[in-house]
Protein backbone atom coordinates (compact mmCIF):
# COMPACT_ATOMS: atom_id res chain seq x y z
CA UNK A 1 0.00 0.00 0.00
CA UNK A 2 2.71 2.37 0.98
CA UNK A 3 4.53 1.88 -2.46
CA UNK A 4 1.37 2.74 -4.32
CA UNK A 5 1.15 5.85 -2.70
CA UNK A 6 4.41 6.93 -3.07
CA UNK A 7 4.01 5.67 -7.00
CA UNK A 8 0.79 8.07 -7.44
CA UNK A 9 2.52 10.82 -5.61
CA UNK A 10 5.19 10.64 -8.29
CA UNK A 11 3.13 10.50 -11.27
CA UNK A 12 1.13 13.54 -9.66
CA UNK A 13 4.39 14.99 -9.14
CA UNK A 14 5.52 14.67 -13.16
CA UNK A 15 1.94 15.89 -14.14
CA UNK A 16 2.68 18.66 -11.64
CA UNK A 17 5.89 19.71 -13.63
CA UNK A 18 4.94 18.75 -17.34
CA UNK A 19 1.54 21.08 -16.61
CA UNK A 20 4.09 23.46 -14.47
CA UNK A 21 5.96 23.99 -17.89
CA UNK A 22 2.70 23.64 -20.67
CA UNK A 23 1.65 26.71 -18.87
CA UNK A 24 5.03 28.66 -18.92
CA UNK A 25 4.64 28.66 -22.33
CA UNK A 26 1.24 30.05 -22.00
CA UNK A 27 2.46 32.37 -19.99
CA UNK A 28 5.20 33.31 -22.26
CA UNK A 29 2.58 33.86 -24.53
CA UNK A 30 0.70 35.79 -22.99
CA UNK A 31 3.77 38.33 -22.03
CA UNK A 32 4.20 38.91 -25.68
CA UNK A 33 1.21 39.73 -26.61
CA UNK A 34 0.70 42.16 -23.71
CA UNK A 35 0.84 46.20 -24.52
CA UNK A 36 4.55 46.28 -22.62
CA UNK A 37 6.24 43.12 -22.96
CA UNK A 38 8.60 42.01 -20.35
CA UNK A 39 10.57 39.75 -22.79
CA UNK A 40 13.14 39.01 -20.74
CA UNK A 41 10.82 36.89 -18.32
CA UNK A 42 9.11 35.52 -21.37
CA UNK A 43 12.21 34.48 -22.60
CA UNK A 44 13.36 32.45 -19.19
CA UNK A 45 9.95 31.06 -19.11
CA UNK A 46 9.88 29.56 -22.75
CA UNK A 47 14.00 28.57 -22.13
CA UNK A 48 13.26 26.28 -19.87
CA UNK A 49 10.14 24.95 -21.73
CA UNK A 50 12.34 24.78 -24.87
CA UNK A 51 14.80 22.21 -22.51
CA UNK A 52 12.26 20.22 -20.39
CA UNK A 53 11.42 17.10 -21.95
CA UNK A 54 7.31 17.17 -21.70
CA UNK A 55 7.51 20.50 -23.60
CA UNK A 56 10.71 20.94 -25.96
CA UNK A 57 8.65 18.49 -28.68
CA UNK A 58 6.16 20.70 -28.73
CA UNK A 59 4.92 22.86 -32.10
CA UNK A 60 3.59 25.77 -29.18
CA UNK A 61 6.60 25.58 -27.46
CA UNK A 62 8.90 26.68 -30.66
CA UNK A 63 6.27 28.52 -31.96
CA UNK A 64 6.24 30.70 -28.85
CA UNK A 65 9.96 31.25 -28.93
CA UNK A 66 9.65 32.62 -32.25
CA UNK A 67 7.08 34.88 -31.57
CA UNK A 68 8.76 36.54 -28.71
CA UNK A 69 11.29 37.30 -30.62
CA UNK A 70 9.21 38.87 -33.25
CA UNK A 71 7.39 41.09 -31.07
CA UNK A 72 10.28 43.01 -29.92
CA UNK A 73 11.15 43.11 -33.17
CA UNK A 74 7.93 44.56 -34.16
CA UNK A 75 8.32 46.81 -31.55
CA UNK A 76 11.54 48.27 -32.08
CA UNK A 77 10.32 48.35 -35.93
CA UNK A 78 7.08 50.08 -35.22
CA UNK A 79 9.28 52.86 -33.76
CA UNK A 80 11.31 53.28 -37.33
CA UNK A 81 7.97 53.23 -39.58
CA UNK A 82 6.90 55.71 -37.21
CA UNK A 83 9.77 57.94 -37.17
CA UNK A 84 10.93 57.51 -34.15
CA UNK A 85 14.27 56.01 -33.00
CA UNK A 86 14.50 51.96 -32.81
CA UNK A 87 17.28 50.38 -30.53
CA UNK A 88 18.45 48.50 -33.72
CA UNK A 89 20.66 46.10 -31.80
CA UNK A 90 17.75 45.10 -30.07
CA UNK A 91 15.82 44.87 -33.31
CA UNK A 92 18.00 42.97 -35.45
CA UNK A 93 18.85 40.73 -32.45
CA UNK A 94 15.85 39.38 -31.93
CA UNK A 95 14.98 39.39 -35.87
CA UNK A 96 17.52 36.92 -35.83
CA UNK A 97 16.64 34.97 -33.36
CA UNK A 98 13.46 34.20 -35.16
CA UNK A 99 14.07 31.74 -38.04
CA UNK A 100 15.64 28.73 -36.02
CA UNK A 101 12.77 28.58 -33.75
CA UNK A 102 9.62 28.80 -36.36
CA UNK A 103 11.82 26.14 -38.39
CA UNK A 104 11.66 23.94 -35.13
CA UNK A 105 7.74 24.75 -34.60
CA UNK A 106 7.04 24.49 -38.33
CA UNK A 107 8.97 20.37 -38.32
CA UNK A 108 7.03 20.22 -35.14
CA UNK A 109 3.74 21.13 -36.43
CA UNK A 110 4.10 18.75 -39.33
CA UNK A 111 3.76 15.31 -37.01
CA UNK A 112 0.73 13.38 -37.14
CA UNK A 113 -1.76 13.52 -33.86
CA UNK A 114 -3.50 11.34 -32.14
CA UNK A 115 -5.54 10.10 -34.70
CA UNK A 116 -2.49 9.75 -37.16
CA UNK A 117 -3.72 12.93 -38.66
CA UNK A 118 -1.75 16.14 -39.62
CA UNK A 119 -3.44 18.85 -38.07
CA UNK A 120 -1.00 21.91 -38.20
CA UNK A 121 -1.87 25.18 -36.13
CA UNK A 122 1.41 26.79 -36.34
CA UNK A 123 2.42 27.02 -39.95
CA UNK A 124 0.11 29.34 -41.28
CA UNK A 125 1.27 32.15 -38.55
CA UNK A 126 5.19 31.22 -39.36
CA UNK A 127 4.55 31.80 -42.84
CA UNK A 128 3.26 35.28 -42.94
CA UNK A 129 5.44 36.15 -39.92
CA UNK A 130 8.48 35.09 -42.03
CA UNK A 131 6.80 36.94 -45.10
CA UNK A 132 6.37 40.02 -43.50
CA UNK A 133 9.77 39.99 -42.10
CA UNK A 134 12.03 38.89 -45.42
CA UNK A 135 13.15 42.29 -46.46
CA UNK A 136 14.58 43.12 -42.99
CA UNK A 137 17.24 40.20 -43.60
CA UNK A 138 18.42 41.98 -45.94
CA UNK A 139 18.45 45.64 -43.94
CA UNK A 140 19.82 43.45 -41.18
CA UNK A 141 22.90 42.20 -42.82
CA UNK A 142 23.44 45.91 -44.09
CA UNK A 143 23.23 47.08 -40.64
CA UNK A 144 25.49 44.90 -39.07
CA UNK A 145 28.04 44.94 -42.80
CA UNK A 146 28.47 49.44 -41.64
CA UNK A 147 29.14 48.10 -38.20
CA UNK A 148 31.90 46.29 -39.36
CA UNK A 149 30.14 42.77 -38.00
CA UNK A 150 30.93 40.41 -40.85
CA UNK A 151 29.73 37.47 -39.28
CA UNK A 152 26.34 38.42 -38.58
CA UNK A 153 25.94 40.52 -41.52
CA UNK A 154 26.85 37.14 -43.83
CA UNK A 155 24.77 35.28 -40.80
CA UNK A 156 21.95 37.74 -41.76
CA UNK A 157 22.05 37.73 -45.59
CA UNK A 158 22.49 33.36 -45.43
CA UNK A 159 18.78 33.94 -43.64
CA UNK A 160 17.47 36.02 -46.31
CA UNK A 161 18.28 33.29 -48.65
CA UNK A 162 17.07 30.38 -46.76
CA UNK A 163 13.66 32.23 -46.19
CA UNK A 164 13.12 31.67 -49.68
CA UNK A 165 14.49 28.54 -50.42
CA UNK A 166 12.73 26.87 -47.44
CA UNK A 167 10.30 23.87 -48.94
CA UNK A 168 7.14 25.65 -46.95
CA UNK A 169 7.61 29.51 -48.59
CA UNK A 170 6.93 28.05 -51.74
CA UNK A 171 4.16 30.24 -53.34
CA UNK A 172 4.43 32.91 -50.79
CA UNK A 173 5.10 36.34 -53.07
CA UNK A 174 6.69 38.54 -49.75
CA UNK A 175 9.45 35.39 -50.51
CA UNK A 176 10.25 34.95 -53.91
CA UNK A 177 13.37 35.27 -55.48
CA UNK A 178 14.23 39.07 -56.91
CA UNK A 179 16.32 41.68 -57.69
CA UNK A 180 16.92 41.42 -53.74
CA UNK A 181 18.20 38.10 -53.98
CA UNK A 182 20.81 38.82 -56.32
CA UNK A 183 21.96 41.64 -54.06
CA UNK A 184 21.90 39.49 -51.31
CA UNK A 185 23.75 36.91 -52.58
CA UNK A 186 26.68 39.15 -53.81
CA UNK A 187 27.22 40.92 -49.95
CA UNK A 188 27.38 37.36 -48.42
CA UNK A 189 30.35 36.77 -50.24
CA UNK A 190 31.35 40.10 -49.67
CA UNK A 191 30.67 39.74 -46.16
CA UNK A 192 32.92 36.33 -46.25
CA UNK A 193 35.79 37.87 -47.94
CA UNK A 194 35.76 40.54 -44.88
CA UNK A 195 35.79 37.65 -41.92
CA UNK A 196 38.88 36.26 -43.82
CA UNK A 197 37.37 33.11 -44.27
CA UNK A 198 38.56 32.08 -48.01
CA UNK A 199 36.82 28.84 -48.32
CA UNK A 200 33.47 29.98 -47.27
CA UNK A 201 34.72 33.06 -49.54
CA UNK A 202 35.00 30.65 -52.69
CA UNK A 203 31.62 28.93 -51.85
CA UNK A 204 29.54 31.92 -51.86
CA UNK A 205 31.15 33.88 -54.62
CA UNK A 206 30.82 30.34 -56.77
CA UNK A 207 26.99 30.71 -55.86
CA UNK A 208 26.85 34.48 -56.32
CA UNK A 209 28.40 34.22 -59.96
CA UNK A 210 25.52 31.71 -61.16
CA UNK A 211 23.23 35.04 -61.01
CA UNK A 212 23.64 38.37 -63.30
CA UNK A 213 24.48 40.70 -60.54
CA UNK A 214 27.67 42.55 -60.63
CA UNK A 215 29.14 39.51 -62.12
CA UNK A 216 32.52 41.49 -63.07
CA UNK A 217 33.23 41.81 -59.58
CA UNK A 218 32.40 38.54 -58.65
CA UNK A 219 34.63 37.16 -60.76
CA UNK A 220 37.60 39.85 -60.08
CA UNK A 221 37.15 38.89 -55.91
CA UNK A 222 37.81 35.01 -57.25
CA UNK A 223 40.60 35.64 -59.20
CA UNK A 224 42.24 37.41 -55.81
CA UNK A 225 40.89 34.93 -53.03
CA UNK A 226 42.70 31.89 -55.79
CA UNK A 227 45.30 34.05 -56.91
CA UNK A 228 46.18 36.08 -53.40
CA UNK A 229 44.88 33.86 -50.60
CA UNK A 230 44.69 30.48 -51.37
CA UNK A 231 47.57 30.19 -53.94
CA UNK A 232 45.26 28.28 -56.39
CA UNK A 233 46.81 28.44 -59.87
CA UNK A 234 44.10 25.71 -61.04
CA UNK A 235 40.96 27.57 -60.30
CA UNK A 236 42.52 31.02 -60.91
CA UNK A 237 43.10 30.23 -64.72
CA UNK A 238 39.97 28.48 -64.96
CA UNK A 239 38.47 31.51 -63.07
CA UNK A 240 40.43 33.83 -65.58
CA UNK A 241 39.21 31.72 -68.89
CA UNK A 242 35.63 31.95 -67.61
CA UNK A 243 35.62 36.08 -66.96
CA UNK A 244 37.54 36.15 -70.77
CA UNK A 245 34.66 34.75 -72.49
CA UNK A 246 32.14 36.31 -70.31
CA UNK A 247 33.86 39.88 -70.81
CA UNK A 248 35.77 40.18 -73.85
CA UNK A 249 36.10 43.77 -73.70
CA UNK A 250 37.92 43.77 -69.94
CA UNK A 251 41.40 43.74 -70.06
CA UNK A 252 41.32 42.30 -66.57
CA UNK A 253 41.24 38.77 -67.23
CA UNK A 254 43.60 38.79 -70.28
CA UNK A 255 46.23 40.41 -68.64
CA UNK A 256 45.98 38.16 -65.49
CA UNK A 257 45.81 35.35 -67.67
CA UNK A 258 48.50 36.75 -69.93
CA UNK A 259 50.78 37.15 -66.66
CA UNK A 260 49.65 33.89 -65.27
CA UNK A 261 51.27 32.41 -68.51
CA UNK A 262 54.40 34.64 -68.58
CA UNK A 263 55.27 33.67 -64.67
CA UNK A 264 54.71 29.97 -65.67
CA UNK A 265 57.23 31.08 -68.77
CA UNK A 266 54.54 29.93 -71.27
CA UNK A 267 55.30 32.57 -73.54
CA UNK A 268 53.88 31.21 -76.71
CA UNK A 269 50.21 31.02 -74.96
CA UNK A 270 50.71 34.29 -73.90
CA UNK A 271 51.30 35.64 -77.24
CA UNK A 272 48.55 33.73 -79.26
CA UNK A 273 45.77 34.67 -76.86
CA UNK A 274 47.61 38.30 -77.45
CA UNK A 275 47.78 38.09 -80.94
CA UNK A 276 43.72 37.18 -80.78
CA UNK A 277 42.73 39.52 -78.58
CA UNK A 278 44.58 42.30 -80.92
CA UNK A 279 43.02 41.21 -84.53
CA UNK A 280 39.66 41.46 -82.84
CA UNK A 281 40.43 44.94 -80.48
CA UNK A 282 43.38 46.20 -83.27
CA UNK A 283 42.97 49.85 -81.58
CA UNK A 284 43.33 48.93 -77.50
CA UNK A 285 46.76 50.59 -75.67
CA UNK A 286 46.28 47.68 -73.24
CA UNK A 287 46.85 45.08 -75.20
CA UNK A 288 49.81 46.27 -77.17
CA UNK A 289 51.07 47.26 -73.82
CA UNK A 290 50.76 43.28 -72.65
CA UNK A 291 52.56 42.33 -75.74
CA UNK A 292 55.25 44.38 -74.81
CA UNK A 293 55.23 43.09 -71.77
CA UNK A 294 55.81 39.64 -72.96
CA UNK A 295 58.31 40.37 -75.36
CA UNK A 296 60.15 42.47 -72.85
CA UNK A 297 59.98 39.83 -69.61
CA UNK A 298 58.77 36.42 -71.35
CA UNK A 299 60.95 36.54 -74.71
CA UNK A 300 63.70 39.14 -73.72
CA UNK A 301 62.92 40.81 -76.88
CA UNK A 302 63.97 44.11 -76.50
CA UNK A 303 63.15 45.32 -80.03
CA UNK A 304 59.67 43.75 -80.41
CA UNK A 305 59.01 45.07 -77.32
CA UNK A 306 59.82 48.76 -77.91
CA UNK A 307 57.42 48.54 -80.72
CA UNK A 308 54.81 46.90 -78.91
CA UNK A 309 55.30 49.69 -76.74
CA UNK A 310 55.32 52.47 -78.61
CA UNK A 311 52.37 51.11 -80.14
CA UNK A 312 50.35 51.23 -76.97
CA UNK A 313 51.76 54.91 -76.74
CA UNK A 314 50.61 55.65 -79.65
CA UNK A 315 46.49 54.97 -79.15
CA UNK A 316 47.34 56.50 -75.65
CA UNK A 317 49.36 58.63 -75.47
CA UNK A 318 48.44 60.25 -71.96
CA UNK A 319 48.66 56.62 -70.37
CA UNK A 320 51.79 57.16 -67.75
CA UNK A 321 52.03 53.15 -68.13
CA UNK A 322 52.80 53.29 -71.57
CA UNK A 323 55.11 56.11 -71.57
CA UNK A 324 57.33 55.05 -68.78
CA UNK A 325 57.12 51.46 -70.39
CA UNK A 326 59.16 52.89 -73.03
CA UNK A 327 61.09 54.92 -71.06
CA UNK A 328 62.00 52.09 -68.98
CA UNK A 329 63.58 50.54 -71.81
CA UNK A 330 65.97 52.37 -72.83
CA UNK A 331 66.37 52.92 -69.14
CA UNK A 332 67.45 49.62 -68.68
CA UNK A 333 69.43 49.52 -71.65
CA UNK A 334 71.63 52.42 -69.97
CA UNK A 335 71.97 50.75 -67.02
CA UNK A 336 73.16 48.04 -68.95
CA UNK A 337 75.37 49.87 -71.20
CA UNK A 338 77.07 51.56 -68.01
CA UNK A 339 77.41 47.71 -66.63
CA UNK A 340 79.44 47.05 -69.23
CA UNK A 341 81.49 50.37 -69.15
CA UNK A 342 82.32 49.51 -65.03
CA UNK A 343 83.68 46.27 -65.95
CA UNK A 344 86.62 47.46 -68.54
CA UNK A 345 89.64 47.84 -67.90
CA UNK A 346 90.73 50.13 -71.14
CA UNK A 347 90.15 53.78 -70.61
CA UNK A 348 89.16 54.08 -73.89
CA UNK A 349 86.52 51.45 -74.29
CA UNK A 350 85.02 53.14 -70.87
CA UNK A 351 84.72 56.26 -71.91
CA UNK A 352 83.06 54.92 -75.44
CA UNK A 353 80.75 52.70 -73.61
CA UNK A 354 79.63 55.24 -70.80
CA UNK A 355 78.80 57.54 -73.53
CA UNK A 356 76.58 54.76 -75.43
CA UNK A 357 74.82 54.67 -71.71
CA UNK A 358 74.06 58.36 -71.22
CA UNK A 359 73.07 58.97 -74.70
CA UNK A 360 70.42 55.99 -73.71
CA UNK A 361 69.64 57.31 -70.63
CA UNK A 362 68.66 60.86 -72.30
CA UNK A 363 66.74 59.02 -74.48
CA UNK A 364 65.05 57.54 -71.81
CA UNK A 365 65.04 60.99 -69.90
CA UNK A 366 61.73 62.80 -71.51
CA UNK A 367 59.66 59.57 -70.86
CA UNK A 368 60.15 59.51 -67.00
CA UNK A 369 59.96 62.98 -66.91
CA UNK A 370 56.34 63.09 -68.37
CA UNK A 371 55.42 59.62 -66.56
CA UNK A 372 56.23 61.54 -63.24
CA UNK A 373 54.57 64.69 -64.77
CA UNK A 374 51.32 62.68 -65.32
CA UNK A 375 51.59 60.52 -62.04
CA UNK A 376 53.74 62.23 -59.64
CA UNK A 377 52.71 60.00 -56.55
CA UNK A 378 54.65 57.26 -58.91
CA UNK A 379 57.63 55.99 -56.92
CA UNK A 380 58.98 53.97 -59.72
CA UNK A 381 59.23 57.38 -61.68
CA UNK A 382 61.28 58.97 -58.86
CA UNK A 383 63.50 56.74 -58.78
CA UNK A 384 64.23 55.97 -62.58
CA UNK A 385 64.54 60.07 -62.41
CA UNK A 386 67.17 60.12 -59.51
CA UNK A 387 68.98 57.78 -61.79
CA UNK A 388 69.26 59.32 -64.75
CA UNK A 389 69.36 62.45 -62.76
CA UNK A 390 72.80 61.28 -60.95
CA UNK A 391 74.69 59.58 -64.07
CA UNK A 392 73.91 62.52 -65.73
CA UNK A 393 75.35 64.63 -63.81
CA UNK A 394 72.21 66.58 -63.61
CA UNK A 395 73.28 68.15 -59.99
CA UNK A 396 69.85 70.23 -59.22
CA UNK A 397 67.29 68.00 -60.80
CA UNK A 398 68.70 65.24 -59.13
CA UNK A 399 68.59 67.19 -55.17
CA UNK A 400 64.52 68.68 -56.54
CA UNK A 401 63.47 64.40 -56.98
CA UNK A 402 65.61 63.38 -53.78
CA UNK A 403 64.02 66.42 -51.51
CA UNK A 404 59.84 65.20 -53.68
CA UNK A 405 60.84 61.43 -52.17
CA UNK A 406 61.81 62.55 -48.81
CA UNK A 407 58.53 64.17 -48.08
Amino acid sequence: MKKQVLLTIGLCLMATAAFGQKKAVSDAERIAKESKPDFNEARTLIKGAMENDETKNDAKTWYVAGLIEDTQFSTENTKQILGQKPDETVMYEALGNILPYFKEAYKLDQQPNEKGKVKPKYTKSIKGTLGANHIYYLNGGAYYFDQHDYKKAHDFFEQFMEITDLPFMKGEKAAEKDSNFMIVQFYAAIAAMQMDDPQLAIKDLNRAKETDYRRFDIYQSLCYEYDQVLKDTVNLEKTLEEGMKLFPDSSYFLNNMINVYISTKRNEQAMQLLNTAIAKSPNNAQLYYALGSVYEVGLKDEAKAEEAYKKALELDPENPANIFSVGRLYFNQGVGLLDKANSLNDQNQYKAEKAKAEEMLRKALPFFEKAHKLKPEEKDYMIGLRGIYYNLNMNKEFDAINAEMSK
